[in-house]
């Protein structure tokens, strides 16, 4: 009786054990699994970039906020006074070039009026010329006087003299304008410069209202009212729950077969025994060691080969239920076969 009960016994734990080796070749030894594994979103920190003091806090610990919602205000009393002044400076510059533009036009009307004296110089000069060599010959022939001849000639000195004298102060009124056109593109310039002032201040007013730059859930929060603050002060983080990742640290020796696409169940530690799919999103450029603070330097005299672990990103797909509890850091345990082809179907 007894060597039968034994017998029985030992079939049974033979079957077992059979069924569990086929198991095992066939597909348990093709399941990888690790608990090196956390749950983690991409937070924004948030952090003013101008300084004075924290004039109004709008949110609260913890609290779900939207993109572009008021955060943190900062007192901007002197940024606006700053942009008042900018404004005024621009204003001044814009009817600097007004009143040089004015002088301009004024300069074009007096090298107009001079290019007008020049041209009746130039008659003069030459009908007073032509009178002179008139004379001369009249002179020479015995019809005019000497004295009628030098009068002409003198006329004709005179009128090439005047000629010459208009052909200056055209010249002068041409370099004026040079000049004062110079001093158009000089206030332009200054304009240019005073926009950009100008710009700057608005931007330092508009930067004393700090806002979420993203969908997510307050956390860490140090600001606190009265608070002064300068460039890159953390004041809290945004955290976007609503985009949790799971990233696993396999050993490099488990992720041969595995391939973007897969699927993975999930088991987070905060709640039990209960799974979550996931799929793979993608794989590190490197193992963990790689991205280290002191990456390890193996060409030394003493080496001990070290199992490095390679970071797998999975994009979780959880019930809704679970959603708004999944937030990162959590600890997870997760495993998956790669018998898988990336369509669901065996390999």
């Amino acid at each position: 009786m007894v060597r039968g009960v034994l017998t029985v016994g030992g079939v049974v734990v033979l079957i077992a054990l059979l069924v569990f080796g086929f198991n095992w070749w066939t597909h348990g030894r093709f399941v990888q699994g690790t608990d090196d594994a956390y749950l983690r979103a991409d937070g924004v920190t948030v952090a003013p970039k101008v300084l004075g003091y924290v004039d109004q806090v709008y949110v609260s610990d913890n609290q779900d906020v939207k993109a572009g919602q008021p955060l943190v205000r900062i007192d901007a009393r002197s940024y606006d006074a700053a942009l008042a002044q900018q404004t005024a400076a621009l204003d001044a510059r814009r009817a600097d070039i007004e009143a040089a533009q004015r002088q301009v036009d004024q300069q074009d009307a007096a090298v107009a009026e001079a290019q007008v004296r020049l041209n009746t110089a130039r008659i003069n000069s030459a009908y007073a010329s032509g009178e002179g060599a008139r004379y001369r010959k009249l002179s020479q022939e015995g019809v005019e006087t000497t004295e009628r001849y030098t009068q002409a000639k003198n006329q004709a000195d005179q009128a090439a003299e005047q000629v010459k004298a208009d052909e200056a102060a055209l010249a002068v009124a041409q370099r004026q304008t040079q000049a004062l056109r110079a001093q158009i593109a000089q206030a332009q310039a200054q304009l240019e410069a005073a926009k950009a002032a100008a710009q700057s201040a608005h931007l330092n007013v508009a930067d004393t209202m700090i806002t979420a730059a993203i969908d997510g859930r307050v956390g860490d929060k140090t600001v606190r009212l009265g608070q002064f603050v300068q460039p890159g002060t953390r004041l809290m983080d945004i955290v976007p729950v609503q985009h949790v990742y799971l990233v696993a640290n396999f050993k490099e020796t488990q992720i041969g077969r595995m391939r973007i696409g897969q699927h993975a169940s999930v088991k987070i530690d905060a709640f039990g025994g209960r799974t979550i799919d996931a799929v793979i999103e993608s794989f590190a450029p490197g193992t963990g060691a790689q991205f280290a603070l002191l990456p390890p330097e193996n060409a030394t005299g003493n080496f001990i080969k070290i199992v490095q672990r390679v970071p797998v990103r999975l994009r979780l797909l959880p019930p809704p239920n679970l959603r708004d509890r999944l937030i990162p850091g959590l600890s997870a345990t997760v495993k998956i076969d790669t018998l898988q082809a990336t369509n669901g179907d065996r390999a």
